[in-house]
């Protein structure tokens, strides 16, 4: 069946963005894998203790179907990672109701740059970035 995910990069952080990301929105993480548990390759350099523990691969599923998925992208292992606002997670709950617990819940501790607020296209609209620096939009169609 062919489906849609979304995938973050983080520094070093990955770990403690899932939990806070379970919290808010539930379930069991679908597979969590480490750097340490990957075998080393013949030509791959030894890898440096710190980086043993971090995420390789994490899963969420969130709001019934879609999958959050991230990584811990160190530079010790060639990756340079920019944060910005070049990607949003457009959630479209199915209540009002739901709309406010999830937008409060991940905007604890980050910034609210739209509160929800209904607008002319006839939903429920807001956005914010959650502590870990992703931007998160809501669009609520539902009038209860």
């Amino acid at each position: 069946m062919a489906s849609v995910s979304t995938y973050l990069n983080f520094n070093r952080t990955t770990e403690n963005a899932f939990v806070f990301y379970r919290s808010v929105f539930g379930g069991d993480f679908g597979m969590l894998q480490r750097f340490g548990d990957v075998p080393p390759g013949p030509e791959q350099p030894p890898m440096a203790e710190a980086d043993k523990s971090l995420v390789m691969h994490v899963e969420l599923t969130i709001l019934g179907c879609h999958k959050l998925m991230g990584t811990d992208a160190p530079e010790t292992m060639g990756f340079t990672l920019t944060q910005g606002n070049n990607i949003h997670i457009n959630l479209e709950p199915d209540t009002r109701a739901e709309t406010h617990r999830l937008f409060d819940a991940l905007a604890q501790n980050g910034k609210v740059g739209m509160p929800l607020t209904d607008m002319f296209w006839g939903a429920l609209f807001g956005h914010l970035v959650d502590p870990y620096g992703i931007c998160w939009m809501f669009n609520c169609t539902s009038k209860g």
